[in-house]
């Protein structure tokens, strides 16, 4: 499998399709995804962080799509530039410790680019630029 099919697949099941057997499938023990980060601000290592971090946007924003727009691949790395379109339709979603956003209806689209290392069909560690602040604007978080 190449890493254009690896990171297609990871887009593809987890984010689109949902499934946390692809996360432990595909995200390595050890992965680290650089620029995202659990309840405590530290960046997200391994599978079982990662699915934490999941269910939490997911549970906000169940109808989650994300497109694969590009990629590029060199060596071991891929960069992708992705698209995501999704609903806050779900749970309240948590901006801050003491700020929750109540699910509002509506569609949001934010653009991201990811350059990640895969080794033996699994995400080593990942560097993530998603443009978070299109999204939070969107969300109306600064309200």
């Amino acid at each position: 499998m190449s890493n254009d099919q690896v990171i297609r697949k990871w887009y593809e099941e987890v984010w689109n399709n949902k499934s946390e057997d692809a996360i432990d499938e595909i995200f390595s023990a050890t992965a680290i995804a650089h620029g995202l980060v659990d309840e405590n601000n530290n960046e997200i290592v391994g599978p079982e962080k990662f699915k934490v971090f999941f269910k939490k946007f997911i549970s906000s924003f169940p109808d989650m799509m994300v497109s694969v727009e590009d990629t590029i691949n060199e060596g071991d790395k891929i960069a992708a530039r992705v698209t995501a379109r999704l609903t806050h339709s779900g749970t309240p979603f948590q901006v801050s410790d003491e700020k929750f956003i109540v699910p509002s209806g509506k569609n949001i689209a934010f653009s991201g680019i990811s350059i990640t290392v895969i080794r033996n069909r699994q995400i080593q560690e990942a560097w993530n630029s998603f443009d978070f602040l299109s999204f939070y604007v969107q969300l109306d978080a600064f309200a």
